[in-house]
């Protein structure tokens, strides 16, 4: 018993300590990045969704062939870009630079891709521009899925608070089937032996029914959104260009909440928003794609993967396949 007091309060140590750390920015030649320790059951494609990045350009960017796959422990440079990193919005995972000696507030901004002086300030809560070697500020944030708890320097991230459940109406009918019933006593004859035996055995099967899950509900309502870079990214190149793809599933943190759909798609560029559109019942979402699917077995067959949140926005089922219109 005392061993296992010990380890449980080794563990609550350990995790302790390790929520206190935050994402740190690096830089290098090719430009900014997060480190990334690899965790198992990882690959390109997983850590590509998490932080919302081409997963050929986590490939690109550390120098490595996506073809020899990646090691439990192996630390990895997650590119930040205008795909997975705002520096303009103030939502997302914030990402911190540590202020160097005899760096100034203007030397942070020019070092972090000239982040505006403004939202340094902003974000940091600075009321001025004196600023101390050592001092960690915020540069930007990953707009991404969810930064793993594998990353090196990172918090374990705060999971996207589940929509509230909605209250099981079958319980309600019940409940006015039983006050029913004992309005209906008070009105009517005391009935036979038979039906008060009839009556007791069928009660437990009522109230013993178990409830039915509640399906997890979008909290978020319209298209999504990346609707209005749809429509800009329209006006800049013609989307014209329409298929009628197959597509599957994969499951993500994003847009129950924040209405951030996101896909994976052959021949699309990484960054493209889409139009997705359910041809059923004329639903609409439009998507950020995150790279392609080539290359994976479970791909085979499949056009395009959607979000679980995009499909439940779609009102598709949690079906292996389904066919829906694209456009981009």
């Amino acid at each position: 018993m005392k061993k296992l007091l010990l380890l449980l309060a080794f563990g609550l140590v350990a995790l302790t300590g390790f929520a206190q750390n935050e994402v740190l920015v690096h830089s290098n030649d090719k430009g900014l990045y997060v480190p990334h320790t690899v965790a198992a059951k990882e690959n390109f494609y997983s850590i590509g969704r998490l932080y919302a990045i081409s997963p050929k350009d986590i490939a690109s960017f550390n120098g490595v062939d996506m073809a020899n796959g990646l090691s439990v422990g192996q630390t990895i440079n997650i590119p930040l870009n205008n795909t997975n990193f705002s520096q303009t919005a103030q939502s997302g995972t914030p990402v911190y630079y540590v202020v160097g000696e005899k760096e100034g507030l203007y030397r942070v901004s020019v070092k972090n891709n000239k982040v505006s002086m403004a939202s340094l300030r902003q974000w940091n809560k600075l009321s001025s521009d004196n600023i101390s070697t050592g001092q960690k500020l915020i540069v930007g944030y990953i707009q991404s899925t969810g930064v793993p708890a594998t990353s090196t320097n990172a918090v374990a991230a705060t999971p996207a608070p589940r929509p509230q459940e909605q209250p099981v109406s079958a319980n309600n009918n019940a409940a006015a089937n039983n006050n029913n019933s004992v309005a209906a006593n008070n009105t009517v004859p005391p009935p036979t032996q038979t039906q008060n035996t009839q009556t007791q055995t069928a009660a437990p099967s009522v109230t013993a029914a178990p409830k039915p899950a509640a399906p997890r509900q979008l909290s978020t309502s319209g298209s999504g959104y990346f609707k209005n870079q749809f429509e800009q990214q329209s006006r800049s190149s013609n989307a014209g260009k329409e298929v009628t793809a197959n597509g599957s599933i994969f499951k993500t943190t994003s847009g129950w909440q924040d209405g951030k759909f996101y896909a994976l798609m052959d021949g699309v560029e990484p960054g493209t928003i889409i139009r997705v559109v359910n041809p059923t019942n004329s639903k609409v979402v439009f998507a950020k794609v995150l790279g392609e699917m080539s290359g994976i077995r479970q791909n085979s067959g499949l056009d395009v993967r959607i979000s679980n949140a995009a499909a439940t926005a779609l009102e598709i089922g949690e079906q292996d396949k389904f066919v829906v219109k694209v456009n981009y």
